[in-house]
């Protein structure tokens, strides 16, 4: 048996998030699969691998981002079984590529330990949100970024953005029905800027061990409050503790949402990642391992 790492990107906006809906056998890359009425990037993506290969696979995302959420980087993992036939490995990403629809990338697959999990080895993952500010809605890049209207102070949005770093119960910034028995998370960068190129675009860039289900769409929706005068930054402090999540903001649109990357072991660090913070990041990964009561999160539906 032979286990493979990809690094996929794609554009959500007409996926139904990552995970498949329904087991589903090989099709045509931009149909969905007999059986499964929800077009989704992991349905996709299995279905050009196992033409790439010629056998049929399983693949394991690890994060499962939700419908109209896009990324950079998401790293996947499949096993074959050898010898297999196909592309040679030199040439599989570019043989998968040739199989999966315009929306997808395949930015990079190679061989990987027998026993890589994309899910349980990863150490943290980074995800942006992108707002566009002013009165004028965006044309070119409407599909990645919430339009807001009104004048955002990023400053005050920037104090409440980086009083969330570190450990913290994150109940209150998780939607209901989110099924995890500890909302327990540790945030290692959270801050706002102004995109230096273009000032009328704000990113919101956070990244932790793991998500709770909407926790980066609510968070920044709770930071817009901030933005808008409506919450002092200080405020955050106090939404962290009531673990209530009718104190946090509104869950923003998931089109904004875009995940950046992921950190594995032996990866190097991140751009927009202090290698500094890269023992703290190791240190987490072990407190989480230690949870015995919560399973690992099957992926981060943010």
């Amino acid at each position: 048996m032979a286990r493979y790492r990809l690094t996929l990107a794609y554009d959500g906006s007409a996926f139904h998030g990552w995970q498949k809906q329904h087991p589903s056998v090989p099709t045509a890359p931009d149909q969905p699969a007999p059986g499964e009425t929800l077009r989704t990037v992991q349905a996709a993506v299995e279905r050009a691998v196992a033409e790439a290969v010629r056998q049929p696979v399983i693949v394991m995302g690890s994060s499962r981002t939700d419908s109209g959420v896009h990324a950079q980087a998401q790293t996947a993992a499949f096993t074959v079984a050898e010898p297999r036939h196909g592309a040679p490995d030199d040439r599989l990403a570019l043989a998968i590529n040739a199989r999966l629809p315009g929306d997808v990338l395949c930015l990079d697959c190679r061989r990987a330990d027998p026993d890589f999990d994309p899910v349980s080895d990863c150490l943290a993952k980074g995800y942006r949100y992108t707002i566009a500010v002013g009165p004028t809605r965006p044309l070119w890049d409407r599909a990645r970024a919430l339009h807001v209207h009104q004048t955002l102070d990023t400053d005050a949005m920037d104090a409440a953005a980086r009083l969330l770093v570190g450990e913290h119960d994150f109940a209150a910034f998780a939607a209901a029905g989110h099924g995890r028995t500890s909302t327990v998370r540790t945030m290692f960068l959270s801050r706002v800027a102004r995109d230096a190129a273009e000032p009328d675009r704000i990113h919101i860039d956070v990244a932790a061990g793991g998500f709770l289900w909407n926790m980066v769409r609510i968070i920044v929706g709770t930071l817009i409050e901030v933005g808008r005068g409506r919450a002092a930054p200080d405020e955050i402090a106090a939404i962290l503790a009531s673990r209530d999540r009718q104190r946090a903001g509104p869950t923003v649109p998931p089109h904004g949402l875009c995940l950046r990357w992921g950190l594995f072991p032996g990866d190097p660090p991140p751009p927009d990642l202090d290698p500094s913070l890269l023992p703290a990041i190791a240190a987490a990964a072990q407190r989480k391992r230690a949870r015995a009561a919560e399973p690992l999160d099957a992926g981060d539906p943010a």
